[in-house]
């Protein structure tokens, strides 16, 4: 994986509480704060000047041009790569192509300190966390837009885009509150989607074991200054075992509009999932299902005055139903589970530049509501349930974040000082503004050699299932603090023309973490603020371009390794815990791609993982004993043949047949086939 920070993608964030489930309730909950925050947007977003700047915007950069000018997103304000201090992954699209990786979910697999958890393959679902984080402390965004759940961190990939269609992915590793708000609580993933070139259609389709299909067609088409992307994704499969069948759909479209004061940029997109969900959330009762949907849209406009400005709106909905019982449900039971989520936002961000370097400032305004018949308050009057006949939510909840932000880089011979903060206000909160802050130094030591350091504080709310959530097994608790960090980071980088590296260790003090524990077999799951959790972390990667260093056509055309070590120390505590202590302890990649023969290539994929933590092992929904996850190697491999217009390919996960679990008792596929065939058509 190439190591970089891309360009600014701006992002959104923030979580809350409560306020009464009235129409009325959210003018109740900020009065003044409402008028204030949404008068500065308004004013932002049309105090746009008409005078346009000559720089060129580095979002168009090729990456064939050298990544250590190209402008990135570690900062609010665009900077060099050669001068930030941070560090962000980027997955680019040629790395994509070879991955043998069947949805998004497997290609962040591979990424350095990144951790998937998954319970559904093929994208069904997945739990994503960074740097020995949890699952709802990453924030998850599309083309710079947040798309992260309220209700649980488990929806957060659910996108309405699929493996086919994604441009690049960046990961910023560690707390982002400065950049996309407080949900960036242990690193942020930025997807960024194909945006097409001229008039094209792509089409590929991929068949595999346990009847897997995998269709894929997009296309794009320019119509004046106009570009418009469309993309339709199919996709299904028996499963691999009993009740882990699968089928999903998505549809997106992605325009741009030139314009002479900027660009306007809008995206909606819509999926679909139904599938077998066999022991995702407890062992007792394996015939469970799931059906999930998620409706986003949002407009951006991007200008080129001297003073930039990207005013953003967006919206996403998502619409669960979870059913205990597939089918023959036991005589107690009640009925499946319902929820609705509706997130509306707006924020801008802005920058210029000046003889004392770049100063950036914006704000956000986010709403996040709930309906549902297990989740909330109860309502005085129930409402039906979109799509479900005879079904009606009972309960609701909502929350408002208002966010301020200011930063300022300073440029400084060979040094790079960035430090700003973010202000932000939560309802439910004893409504009091919190502060913070952050600072990042970079050091050039010479030509090839850099040193950085930086320290970020971050927070992030409960969700919804933290608050409310009870079940069988589980039990939430409405009293939940948000979560808060100190992060403390520092590294070396290295580069010339054939290699890129970094090591870099990470220290984040944590107060009040979230996690769902019990104390034995015998009691429910419930959340709980933990009084303080320390992580410590190491990082270390090298990606190496052997066509750069040897010859062009020399067989072994790249080599990645990462390596990730982090350890939590969470003091004395006889808590079985169900995610935050569960974390990866060590994880290596390896990656090697290499041609064979002629225009026929093989990418290799090497991942070994120890997970911290144990799972209370079931067999035939019988309570066992408590096991330890045990360390395990994986292999995935592809092969294909690339023409000039089309691609024909097979590949295999996990090679060979290596029995292992994630999380709990969700078993994972065995060695999964499959082959495939893509052809883009162009009409220029």
């Amino acid at each position: 994986m190439k190591q970089l920070f891309l360009k600014n993608q701006r992002a959104e964030v923030i979580t809350f509480r409560r306020w009464g489930g009235k129409n009325y309730s959210l003018f109740q909950a900020i009065k003044m704060q409402v008028k204030i925050g949404v008068l500065l947007i308004a004013y932002l977003v049309v105090a746009v000047t008409n005078e346009v700047d000559a720089q060129t915007d580095s979002l168009q950069v090729s990456m064939e041009y050298d990544l250590d000018e190209i402008e990135v997103s570690a900062q609010r304000a665009p900077v060099s790569y050669s001068q930030v201090a941070r560090i962000v992954s980027v997955i680019d699209r040629t790395q994509i192509e070879s991955a043998p990786a069947g949805s998004i979910q497997d290609l962040l697999e591979y990424a350095l300190s990144v951790d998937i958890r998954q319970r559904g393959t093929h994208g069904v679902q997945a739990d994503v966390s960074i740097r020995g984080g949890s699952f709802d402390q990453t924030l998850i965004l599309l083309n710079g837009i947040n798309l992260s759940d309220p209700q649980t961190g488990h929806h957060n990939l659910n996108l309405p885009v699929s493996l086919k269609n994604i441009q690049r992915i960046e990961i910023l590793e560690g707390p982002g509150a400065r950049v996309y708000g407080p949900n960036a609580f242990s690193g942020a993933i930025n997807i960024i989607t194909d945006a097409g070139e001229g008039n094209m259609m792509n089409a590929d389709v991929l068949y595999g074991e346990h009847q897997l299909v995998d269709v894929n067609v997009s296309g794009s088409i320019e119509t004046g200054k106009l570009n418009s992307y469309l993309a339709f994704n199919k996709k299904s499969s028996d499963g691999y075992m009993e009740n882990t069948d699968f089928n999903s759909y998505n549809l997106f479209y992605h325009g741009t509009l030139a314009t002479e004061p900027g660009k306007l940029d809008f995206q909606a997109g819509y999926s679909n999932k139904e599938f077998g969900a066999n022991s995702f959330y407890t062992p007792r009762f394996p015939n469970q299902f799931e059906e999930t949907k998620t409706s986003f849209a949002s407009v951006k406009f991007k200008s080129n005055s001297k003073i930039h400005l990207t005013p953003a709106l967006y919206w996403r909905r998502h619409q669960d139903r979870f059913e205990l019982f597939r089918d023959n449900p036991a005589s107690w039971y009640s009925g499946h589970n319902y929820h609705l989520t509706d997130v509306l936002g707006a924020n801008i961000n802005s920058w210029f530049s000046s003889a004392f370097g770049k100063t950036a400032f914006g704000a956000e305004f986010r709403t996040e509501n709930i309906w549902s018949n297990v989740l909330g308050e109860p309502i005085d009057k129930p409402i039906d349930v979109p799509g479900e006949k005879g079904q009606q939510f009972t309960k609701s909840d909502s929350r408002i974040h208002l966010s301020y932000f200011a930063e300022h880089t300073f440029y400084m011979n060979d040094f790079t000082i960035s430090a700003g903060a973010m202000a932000n206000w939560i309802s439910n909160l004893n409504f009091d503004w919190n502060i913070y802050p952050g600072l990042d130094i970079a050091y050039q030591l010479t030509e090839n050699l850099k040193i950085f350091a930086s320290v970020n504080k971050s927070l992030r709310m409960p969700t919804f299932t933290d608050l409310y959530y009870d079940g069988p097994t589980n039990k939430g608790n409405p009293d939940l603090e948000p979560e808060e960090s100190t992060t403390f980071e520092g590294g070396l980088k290295y580069r010339n023309q054939f290699i890129r590296a970094h090591v870099g260790f990470y220290h984040r003090k944590g107060k009040n973490l979230i996690d769902w524990v019990k104390e034995g077999e015998e009691f429910e799951w419930t959340p709980q603020n933990l009084t303080e959790i320390n992580t410590n972390g190491v990082e270390a990667t090298a990606d190496i371009d052997f066509r750069k260093l040897v010859s062009p056509d020399f067989v072994l055309k790249k080599l990645n390794l990462n390596y990730a070590y982090a350890n939590l120390d969470k003091g004395k505590s006889n808590l079985i815990s169900n995610y935050v202590l569960d974390n990866l302890k060590h994880k290596l990649v390896i990656n090697i791609d290499h041609s064979i023969w002629d225009k026929l290539s093989a990418s290799w994929k090497f991942r070994f993982q120890d997970r911290n933590g144990s799972y209370s092992l079931f067999e035939n929904t019988e309570y066992v004993a408590e096991a330890e996850y045990g360390p395990f190697w994986l292999v995935d491999a592809k092969v294909y043949w690339s023409g000039k217009q089309y691609k024909i390919y097979g590949q295999v996960a996990n090679l060979f047949d290596q029995e292992y679990v994630d999380l709990g008792n969700v078993k994972q596929p065995g060695r999964w086939l499959s082959i495939g065939f893509s052809y883009q058509f162009n009409f220029n």
